[in-house]
């Protein structure tokens, strides 16, 4: 049950679902863990304005990376979470021990089929995440032990699978099991937070919306792209793993801003794989900031990023617009 009112003079809680509050948070947001994106900083901005603030370790996650994160969230850092990817954690030694260490209140791993992880995180009193993109994924998930899902729909940004669209997805997760499900992907407005948790949401996993924010890792250059693209702008594409050699599955393409890189790519990647000059050539204009072949992950959402607010700002205005829908 989602209980939304207008927000208080004294900033009293506004929105929340059953699992927001056994998680202890005062509103029903998440960030998504964007490696490269979603640092200490994001992390306990978004924690301070009442959600979970998710680290996110990326293609590039290690040890070191996560430790210079974690020293970002400060004394006070509260209740955070921990997003590792599947094949980052099989070749980084002690990337998911550390993860367990740091004791957040939540660590997902995405990406992959092995969960034995899951047991390793519950043993050490840790709740646990994982994206899903079909029904069945989301029962073996559920089977495993795992305490939340995200179920994540083609719109949003990064990589995922692209099987079905958010609600639709989020219809068929939530029919197929019975532990509480985060929806994930396109939402950026008052109007579709509310729809997600209307249509039986515990909470939302905020990406795209998120990243534009003052206190995240992306370039200013990457914020401004962001803030002047429109909701058509982005691009599915498998070119820049390919580019930058990452073992990313072929199931998981990542939607990003187009740019004239993922442009001359798209759909070629084979002959990418056979090119080091070009291949070179993308790690050069990365190392650069070169807009025309840096990627930035985007979803379609990204047309309401308007301004880059703080957290705060931008979670106070989503919420207490969505509480005032879903109380008329």
């Amino acid at each position: 049950m989602v209980a939304g009112q207008p927000p208080s003079a004294d900033g009293a809680e506004v929105l929340s679902t059953a699992w927001s509050r056994a998680m202890g948070l005062r509103i029903p947001v998440v960030n998504a863990p964007m490696g490269g994106v979603a640092g200490g900083r994001l992390a306990a901005a978004v924690g301070a304005a009442g959600g979970l603030g998710m680290i996110g370790m990326g293609s590039a996650g290690s040890v070191a990376a996560l430790e210079r994160e974690l020293a970002q969230l400060g004394d006070d850092a509260g209740r955070f979470g921990i997003g590792l990817v599947d094949w980052v954690v099989a070749t980084q030694p002690g990337l998911l021990d550390r993860a367990i260490a740091a004791e957040p209140v939540l660590i997902s791993v995405s990406f992959g089929t092995d969960m034995s992880w899951v047991d390793r995180v519950r043993d050490a009193g840790i709740r646990t995440a994982t994206q899903v993109y079909n029904a069945e994924e989301a029962k073996r998930a559920e089977r495993s032990g795992v305490d939340v899902l995200v179920a994540r729909g083609a719109e949003g940004g990064g990589h995922g699978a692209v099987e079905m669209a958010t609600l639709p997805l989020l219809d068929a997760v939530l029919d197929a099991v019975s532990i509480p499900v985060l929806a994930a992907g396109g939402i950026g407005s008052a109007a579709t937070l509310a729809a997600m948790l209307t249509a039986g949401a515990s909470g939302v996993w905020l990406g795209t919306c998120l990243a534009a924010c003052p206190e995240s890792l992306l370039s200013q250059d990457g914020r401004e792209a962001m803030i002047a693209a429109r909701g058509t702008d982005t691009i599915l594409t498998r070119a820049f793993d390919v580019g930058m050699e990452l073992p990313w599955a072929t199931r998981f393409p990542t939607r990003v801003l187009r740019n004239e890189f993922a442009a001359r790519w798209t759909g070629h990647e084979a002959e990418l794989a056979r090119d080091p000059a070009a291949r070179a050539e993308l790690g050069a204009g990365i190392a650069r900031a070169d807009q025309r072949v840096t990627p930035i992950d985007a979803g379609q959402g990204v047309g309401l990023v308007t301004a880059a607010e703080p957290v705060a700002q931008l979670l106070g205005s989503l919420c207490a617009g969505a509480a005032r829908l879903l109380g008329r």
